[in-house]
C-alpha cells in the first residue's frame, strides 16, 4: 500500500543529504583553491625576500666603502685644521689667562676688603678691650691705694684697741670696776637667752639675814613661784696679774692663786645660804664666771673645782653654760604660757559651745515663727481667693472692664524653714519651757 507521508519523509530526508553533499564538496573546493593561491603568494614572497638580501648586502658593502673614505677624508681635514688653528688656540689662550688674571685680581681685592671689613668689629672690640683693661687698671690702682689706706686705718685701730684692752685690763683690777664688768656680761647674757630684763628676772635684789644684807647679782624667776639666785662677784685678781706677768714662774703660781681664790669664793657663797633667804629658791647657787678663759684656767690648776662646788651647793658657769640654763627656764616659761593659753582655750571652748547652745534654741524658735508665718500667709491667700477675690470680681460685671483690672489671685508660698539636724543646734523640751 502506498503510503505518501513516508514518501515524502524520504524524499526530504534524501534531498538534505544530497544539500549536505554539495555544501561539503564545495567547501572542500574553496579549501583548496585557497592552499593553492597561497602556496603561490609564498612562492612570490620568498623570491622578494631572495631579492631584498642581494640589495642588502650590495647597500651594506656600499656604506662600508662610504665610511672608510669619510674618515679618511676627516682625518686628513682634522690634520690640516689642527695645524691651522694651532696659533689661533695660542692667541685664544693667552687671551684667556689674561682675563681671568684680571678677574682674579678684582676678585682677590674684593676678599681683601671684605676681610677687612669682617676684622674690623675685631680691632675695634680689641681697642674697646685694651681701653677698658686700662680704666680697670686705674680702678684698681686706686682699690689698692684704697685698700692700703683701709689697712692702715686698720692698724691705727688695732693699736687702739690695743691701747684700750690695756686700759680695760687696768681698769678690771678695781674691784669696783671689775664688778660692774661681770654685771654688764652678765645683763647680755641674759638677754641674749631671751630673759627680758624685769620681765623673767630681777636685777639687785636683797634680802636681810642675820648675818647682813645679801645681794645677789641676778634673781631670775622661774614657773611655778620659783627662783635662782646667780651671782657674779668672782674674784679675778690673781688672773688679771698672771696675764701681766712676762715670767712663767710667776704666772703658774698666780694661776694656783686664782683657783684658791675661786675655791674660797665658793665657801663664801655657801656659808650664804641664798636658798634660805629666798621663799622657793631651789638649794643651789650659781657662780657666775664672765669668761671661758677664767673658768678654764682655774680648772687647769684645780680639776676638782666643778665637784666641789657641787658639794657646796654652788654651781659653776661660764657665758655658756648661763646662756643654756637661761634657755631651758625660758622653755619652762614658754610651755607655761602654753598650758595657760591652753586652759584659756578650753574655757573659751567650753563657753562657745553654751552659746552655740543658746544661739540653737533662738535658730529653732526663728524656724517656727516663719513657717507659723507661712502658714498664715497661705491662710490668708486662700481666703483671699475663695472668698474676697469671688466678690471682688462682680464689680466688674457691673461696669465696663478696663484694662488692668483683672484680679490676680496671690501665689502661695511653698517654702518652709529648714529644720536643724544637728545635735547641738536641736533644743531639748527643757530648753523651749522658759520656767
Amino acid at each position: 500500500m502506498f503510503d505518501p507521508l513516508g514518501f515524502f519523509v524520504a524524499g526530504l530526508c534524501a534531498g538534505g543529504a544530497l544539500v549536505w553533499l554539495l555544501m561539503r564538496s564545495r567547501a572542500a573546493l574553496v579549501i583548496a583553491q585557497n592552499e593553492a593561491r597561497s602556496q603561490a603568494a609564498l612562492a612570490s614572497l620568498q623570491t622578494e625576500l631572495d631579492c631584498e638580501r642581494k640589495a642588502a648586502h650590495e647597500k651594506l658593502a656600499l656604506l662600508d666603502d662610504a665610511r672608510q673614505k669619510l674618515a679618511d677624508a676627516f682625518a686628513a681635514l682634522s690634520a690640516e685644521a689642527l695645524r691651522r688653528n694651532n696659533s689661533s688656540f695660542i692667541e685664544l689662550a693667552n687671551l684667556s689667562m689674561a682675563r681671568f688674571q684680571e678677574s682674579a685680581q678684582g676678585e682677590l681685592e674684593k676678599r681683601q676688603t671684605a676681610i677687612t671689613e669682617l676684622v674690623k668689629p675685631v680691632r675695634e672690640s680689641l681697642e674697646k678691650v685694651d681701653a677698658k683693661i686700662q680704666e680697670i687698671e686705674k680702678t684698681r690702682a686706686g682699690a689698692y691705694q684704697a685698700l692700703t689706706e683701709q689697712v692702715r686705718g686698720m692698724m691705727e685701730a688695732q693699736g687702739q684697741l690695743r691701747t684700750e684692752t690695756t686700759h680695760l685690763a687696768q681698769a678690771l683690777h678695781s674691784p669696783v670696776v671689775r664688778g660692774r664688768w661681770g654685771e654688764v656680761q652678765l645683763r647680755r647674757v641674759v638677754e641674749m637667752a631671751g630673759m627680758l630684763a624685769h620681765c623673767d628676772f630681777v636685777e639687785q635684789s636683797s634680802v636681810v639675814s642675820e648675818s647682813g644684807r645679801l645681794r645677789p647679782d641676778l634673781l631670775v624667776r622661774l614657773p611655778g613661784a620659783k627662783q635662782v639666785v646667780v651671782d657674779a662677784k668672782a674674784p679675778l685678781s690673781a688672773y688679771l696679774e698672771a696675764m701681766d706677768s712676762d715670767d712663767e714662774a710667776t704666772r703658774l703660781r698666780l694661776m694656783v692663786l686664782h683657783a684658791g681664790h675661786i675655791r674660797s669664793h665658793i665657801d663664801a657663797l655657801a656659808r650664804k645660804a641664798y636658798w634660805e633667804q629666798f621663799a622657793q629658791a631651789p638649794e643651789f647657787v650659781v657662780l657666775f664666771l664672765p669668761g671661758e678663759s677664767f673658768f678654764s684656767a682655774a680648772l687647769e690648776r684645780d680639776p676638782a673645782l666643778i665637784e666641789y662646788g657641787a658639794d657646796k651647793k654652788v654651781i659653776l658657769a661660764t657665758p655658756t653654760t648661763l646662756i643654756s640654763l637661761l634657755k631651758a627656764v625660758f622653755y619652762g616659761w614658754r610651755q607655761q604660757n602654753i598650758a595657760e593659753n591652753a586652759e584659756a582655750i578650753s574655757l573659751l571652748g567650753r563657753e562657745l559651745y553654751k552659746r552655740i547652745s543658746d544661739m540653737s534654741t533662738h535658730l529653732e524658735k526663728t524656724g517656727r515663727s516663719l513657717n507659723n508665718a507661712v502658714d498664715q500667709f497661705n491662710k490668708l491667700a486662700a481666703t483671699t481667693e475663695s472668698r474676697v477675690l469671688v466678690t471682688a470680681r462682680k464689680f466688674r460685671e457691673l461696669e465696663p472692664a478696663q484694662p488692668g483690672d483683672e484680679l490676680e489671685s496671690p501665689a502661695q508660698v511653698e517654702i518652709a524653714a529648714r529644720q536643724l539636724q544637728a545635735p547641738e543646734l536641736v533644743s531639748s523640751p527643757a530648753d523651749n519651757n522658759p520656767d
